[in-house]
């Protein structure tokens, strides 16, 4: 039996809520299938990546390696300031760094270096961190709510979860000294958790249409990321034949070897 709430407006219009939903479920879907298409390039980025570098890797170290030879025999005949300076960072480019993960271990995180790193490194002296002493009333304040707030106090999953957010903001408000925000966590506390108030449909739908967008502009930018990827680029110049593509490439490098081979043999005959 249909309810009012589900029957269709006059004329046969669908109501708001139901545009809505099909809405929702269109854009679902194209979302579904975009993100089916981006998978798919994604895995062809990097299966050619993999290819890429298996054949083509040794031919560019072979490049580099010929390269710095090459300055060095010219640096090695002229002697001249230059020469030798390019031939050093050629040949440096080829050395591997030693020991750089245990020398900036415990030196900088995923943000970058730490302070006490920068300032080593730029002859600054390292501050010490500031010493805080909260106040008789902020160390009163904080065993009220400590005591109150304590997340073994709870009975279920979500009301734990509540108590461990609230007490690590009143752990953080005690570190800090701060007495004023104590008191007002005090308040908070003692005024109890805000009623949550469920979403209407619509609104239930209006967010997942605005969630649906910002996945979209998401996956946008990845799609944007990978076609201007330096492998993105070389399969978009042949996207039904990229074997091929490499062979090409390979055929290239082979020749450029033979070049920088017969410069390295023309440079040591000059001796």
């Amino acid at each position: 039996m249909t309810t009012p709430e589900a029957e269709p407006e006059q004329g046969g219009a669908p109501r708001p809520e139901e545009r809505l939903e099909q809405a929702v479920r269109a854009a679902e879907q194209a979302l579904i299938e975009y993100e089916i298409a981006l998978e798919t390039f994604r895995v062809e980025v990097e299966n050619f990546s993999r290819l890429h570098e298996q054949r083509l890797g040794p031919v560019y170290v072979r490049l580099e390696e010929l390269e710095a030879q090459i300055l060095e025999a010219r640096a090695a005949r002229t002697g001249d300031a230059d020469d030798l300076r390019r031939a050093d960072e050629a040949r440096a480019r080829l050395m591997p760094i030693p020991g750089v993960e245990e020398l900036l271990n415990g030196w900088m995180d995923g943000d970058g270096l730490f302070p006490e790193a920068t300032a080593m490194l730029t002859d600054q002296a390292v501050r010490p961190p500031q010493r805080v002493r909260p106040s008789e009333e902020a160390r009163r304040l904080y065993r009220e709510l400590a005591r109150k707030a304590h997340p073994d106090l709870a009975q279920e999953e979500a009301e734990r979860v509540r108590r461990e957010e609230f007490i690590t903001r009143v752990n953080a408000a005690y570190a800090r000294g701060d007495e004023a925000e104590l008191r007002e966590l005090a308040e908070e506390w003692a005024a109890g958790p805000v009623p949550e108030r469920r979403p209407s449909r619509g609104e239930e739908l209006y967010a997942r249409l605005e969630w649906l967008d910002r996945r979209k502009e998401l996956l946008t930018l990845l799609a944007k990321e990978l076609e201007e990827s330096a492998i993105g680029a070389m399969l978009r110049l042949a996207p039904d034949d990229p074997d091929r593509l490499l062979e090409e490439i390979a055929e290239q490098l082979a020749t450029q070897v033979r070049e920088r081979e017969a410069e390295l043999a023309g440079v040591l005959a000059q001796d």
